[in-house]
């Protein structure tokens, strides 16, 4: 599919809505859509379990149970067009040129009282087992967090469904494209946190304790303006004022982030200890040491999420001043383009990274900012040997029960036959060096061969 195809698709699904994303945090040892995968898809609730027979659409049919029609569906437009905004003259003509068969990820989130939602998941899992649709779509009783790739056809089908009920009319998503063809390997519906760590306590559901968003435009103006300040004072942070990437270091402030965000030291969301502790002081901390009533705490992560989870801890530990990037990095990326950002963007899912310009066409198409990366000495840096590499793109330890993710240069990809390490490369279950962005797939594929020392 081509890029024009892609974004045609995407400007077509943002009429349906447009908004904030995210996805299950996986362990760093993970394969993104790899290894680990499956060709069936499962749907869970904890009463039934059903698992389909297919991931093609129209093929094998699960054992469902009755259940009523979405609750508080709203009966007015076209069933064509009910539930979507009206097109704009650029979206319209973008519509002349969308096929139905292109391929697009779709993510989305809502915090929103679900009072049944054993009863909401089967009802998701009867509308999509007829729609050709992977990926991770989870409920419970604090609402709806959604990562999916699919024909735009599906796809624009599943969001028009949701956005019949009341609680999820006005659902904003993020849309990118999916490049060849589905970005997951299959899709899994089901009852269970909306992120990982134990939030279940948290005030979620209550907007005053969550960060107030700034929309991408008053976010540009503010980091645009801490790096003056920082240029101006010889690379000194404005102490009024911090940026927080709520992400995971490694695989993702390692390839992107916005200049003046402190690395995290954390390998998952759940980790993330910043601001939250009472005694200590942890020099790797940048909320350790400041005014939680007057320094302004500006957070970003992929889709919005994590900010959104992780504003209310640190409003209950007394910071007054909280900020999240609307939408999260992409939103950003796809309105104001790669201003104060530098690399590109980790997403959990088969393409791994996105440069700026997969969210917007007019960004200049970018590899390495070489300045940047010599500058830090984590930013686009091999994992072996320490070398500036110049596509910022991830790969899996070829060791399978290490699968660590990692960045590599040529070189070393080559000397440690795709392996993290020297001892990997002595496991028992090695698998071949893979060219280009091609993923691993399922171990049997690789059991009976004999990888040969290079």
């Amino acid at each position: 599919m081509s890029l024009t195809g892609s974004f045609a698709a995407a400007a077509l699904l943002r009429d349906v809505a447009v908004a904030p994303a995210f996805v299950r945090l996986p362990r760093l040892r993970t394969s993104a859509g790899g290894e680990n995968g499956g060709g069936k898809p499962v749907f869970r609730c904890r009463r039934p379990r059903v698992r389909a027979c297919s991931a093609s659409a129209g093929r094998g049919r699960a054992s469902l149970p009755a259940v009523s029609p979405l609750g508080r569906r709203r009966k007015s437009g076209s069933s064509a067009m009910r539930g979507c905004a009206a097109l704009s003259p650029r979206s319209s003509a973008n519509l002349r040129r969308v096929s139905g068969g292109d391929f697009v990820v779709v993510n989305f989130y809502r915090f929103v009282c679900v009072e049944n939602p054993e009863e909401e998941v089967a009802k998701h899992v009867a509308f999509l087992k007829d729609h050709d649709i992977h990926g991770r779509i989870y409920l419970n009783e604090q609402g709806i967090n959604a990562q999916y790739s699919g024909p735009l056809a599906d796809a624009r089908s599943y969001l028009e469904w949701l956005r019949e009920d009341d609680r999820f009319s006005d659902i904003l998503i993020q849309i990118s494209p999916a490049l060849s063809g589905h970005a997951f390997p299959k899709l899994k519906v089901q009852f269970k946190p909306l992120v990982d760590g134990g939030i279940a306590h948290l005030p979620l559901l209550n907007p005053t304790m969550r960060a107030t968003p700034l929309e991408p435009s008053e976010w540009k103006k503010r980091v645009e303006a801490l790096s003056r300040s920082r240029d101006a004072s010889t690379g000194n942070m404005d102490s009024d004022c911090i940026i927080l990437d709520l992400r995971n270091a490694g695989y993702e402030w390692d390839i992107g982030h916005f200049r003046g965000a402190q690395r995290p030291e954390v390998d998952c969301f759940r980790s993330t200890s910043f601001g939250l502790s009472e005694t200590e002081v942890n020099n790797s901390d940048p909320l350790a040491d400041v005014d939680r009533e007057k320094t302004d705490v500006l957070m970003y992560c992929t889709g919005g999420i994590r900010c959104d989870v992780y504003s209310t801890m640190l409003r209950k530990k007394g910071f007054k001043k909280l900020y999240t990037l609307k939408g999260g990095v992409s939103h950003y990326l796809e309105n104001e383009g790669p201003v104060e950002w530098v690399g590109n963007l980790f997403v959990f899912d088969s393409r791994l990274s996105l440069p700026p310009a997969a969210y917007n066409p007019r960004s200049t198409a970018q590899t390495c900012d070489l300045q940047h990366a010599f500058k830090n000495e984590k930013f686009a840096r091999c994992y072996l040997c320490g070398s500036v590499v110049q596509e910022l793109r991830h790969r899996n330890c070829a060791n399978l029960d290490c699968n660590l993710l990692f960045l590599c240069c040529p070189d070393c990809v080559s000397n440690f036959r795709g392996c993290c390490c020297s001892t990997c490369m002595t496991a028992p279950r090695i698998r071949p060096v893979l060219p280009g962005h091609q993923r691993y797939k399922k171990w049997h594929l690789y059991r009976d061969l004999e990888i040969q020392p290079s």
